[in-house]
This record gives C-alpha cells, structure tokens and sequence, in this order.
C-alpha cells in the first residue's frame, strides 16, 4: 500500500521561517554535494553578438523540457556574460560534446579576462550560430522566454534544428568529466 508515497520534504517543520515566510532550506554545502552526484550531459552554448563576435560558454544543465513543440531549457548563472546576447527572441546554438571534448568543455568553462573563449579553438558558423565541429549532437532555435531561477536564469529555447550522432558524450558528476557505458544486461 502507498498510501504514505508523498513527495521527501527537503525542510523541517521545526527550522525557523525567513521574514517572507519561506522555511530555511538545507545549507548550500549539503545541496552542493548532492547535486554533484546527478550525472548531466555537457555542453557549449553560443550566440553571436550583433557585431558578429561570437559567444559561448560550458553548460551542464541541458534539459528536453518538450516533445510538442519541441523546447529544450538550461541556466545560466545571472553573472554570465552570455546571458545579454541571449534574450528573448535571439538565436542559440547548443553543441552537445562528445567524451572527445573535454578539453573544450574546460576552455569554455573558464572566465576569461580579455580575448575570446573562442581563440585557439576550431569552430565554423551554422546557420549563423557558433558551432564546434565533431560535437556529439547540435541543435539551435530561439530562446522563447527566461524563468527566474534564483541566482541563475533558465532559459526556454525552440528548437528548430537538430543533428544527433552516435559519439559517445561527455557527462559531469562528482566533479569530473565522463561518459555513459552501459550496464550489462541482467540474465
């Protein structure tokens, strides 16, 4: 029987409340660490300035948000540099890395002072977006709106193309890089 199957509250009914009424939530460590075991898919989203440079930085936060219509959705940290070239309505591109790239997801994950995450590096523009060549998928469209997300911004994007592969991707947990291998097949 389950008739106790509810959702785990994540705070205490006996922990303080906030000025605005919300309970006080885990300590940011706890969450960090658990966060840190949920594998994600790694990423490099890109935009182009209206001056044509191009933008881009690693995210692991992408999302299948929709099947109809097709939407997907990922966050950005409020502080990202990338986040004003993606409003409502500009065009993004999301290269989908392949356990191959991992060097591209560390020189897209770092700040940069001056220059361009985008110098040393092979890219080519499709369909007017960045985009680094042999990722394991791409797909591009328009961000369709921002959700607040506390200090990050999620974005939804429609998608309106998309190019899978069979590479093998390049995932993110427990603070290192990897990728998916399957388990074997129970007899």
């Amino acid at each position: 029987m389950l008739s106790d199957a509810r959702p785990h509250n994540t705070t205490h009914p006996d922990r303080p409340t906030h000025a605005h009424g919300r309970r006080t939530m885990i300590n940011r460590e706890t969450f960090v660490e658990l966060m840190s075991g949920v594998c994600s898919p790694v990423t490099v989203v890109t935009a182009t300035t209206a001056d044509g440079r191009p933008h881009g930085t690693t995210v692991s936060s992408l999302a299948s948000l929709s099947l109809d219509p097709p939407l997907v959705s990922f966050a950005l940290d409020r502080a990202s540099r990338l986040l004003p070239h993606l409003q409502p309505g500009d065009r993004v591109g999301v290269n989908i890395l392949g356990a191959h790239q991992r060097e591209l997801a560390s020189t897209f994950a770092r700040r940069r002072g001056s220059g361009s995450k985008f110098d040393g590096v092979t890219w080519t523009l499709r369909a007017g977006l960045p985009y680094l060549p042999e990722s394991a998928g791409w797909t591009a469209g328009h961000v369709e709106r921002h959700v607040d997300g506390g200090d990050h911004i999620l974005l939804v994007v429609g998608v309106e193309e998309a190019e899978p592969t069979l590479a093998a991707p390049l995932t993110y947990a427990r603070r290192v890089f990897g990728t998916h291998t399957p388990l074997a097949v129970a007899s």
